[in-house]
């Protein structure tokens, strides 16, 4: 097994394992457009030994009150059936994170299962009086600190690309 950052011919391979982890082809298809509109900050994949694509760590830009602070938020993270609960979804956003850290990143926010991000050490985005684009989902809106983050600098409403609404709205 391979992990690394994606590279073109990955395309096919990560979408088909898009649509084949989620019930709609809705992660899919935003991965697409993200990818060409150009707003695809990162891809993170995991191949098998004949290089197949059996996990995906998906990052973009998102923006504070308006602004970019240049911070991304994950989305979607997925891992072959076969491959899930042996630590490769963990690899992956590991390699993400390092790796938007190498980059000069400042956050990673993300939605999802807090007590599976705060292993990372993902915290409630509230706690830094920042607040995602959906209210509904507070409770799952968690932010990892890539840089020390001033709380009075970067606080307010977090806004993802228009391609995320119909995944959260």
């Amino acid at each position: 097994m391979l992990i690394r950052v994606e590279i073109p011919v990955d395309a096919m391979g990560i979408d088909r394992l898009l649509r084949q982890s989620f019930e709609t082809s809705a992660e899919a298809e935003l991965i697409h457009q993200l990818r060409e509109d150009g707003l695809l900050t990162l891809g993170i994949v995991a191949t098998d030994d004949e290089g197949q694509v059996i996990g995906y760590a998906g990052f973009a830009p998102v923006d504070i009150n308006g602004e970019d602070h240049q911070w991304v938020g994950l989305a979607p993270l997925s891992v072959a059936e076969q491959y899930r609960c042996h630590g490769l979804g963990e690899k992956l956003v590991y390699e993400g994170l390092d790796s938007l850290n190498e980059f000069g990143y400042g956050a990673v926010v993300v939605l999802g299962d807090p007590e599976y991000y705060y292993r990372f050490g993902f915290k409630l985005a509230n706690e830094y009086q920042l607040y995602c684009q959906w209210p509904d989902c507070e409770d799952y809106f968690l932010i990892y600190p890539l840089t020390d983050i001033l709380r009075g600098d970067c606080q307010g409403l977090v806004t993802y690309p228009v391609y995320f609404d119909h995944l959260w709205s």
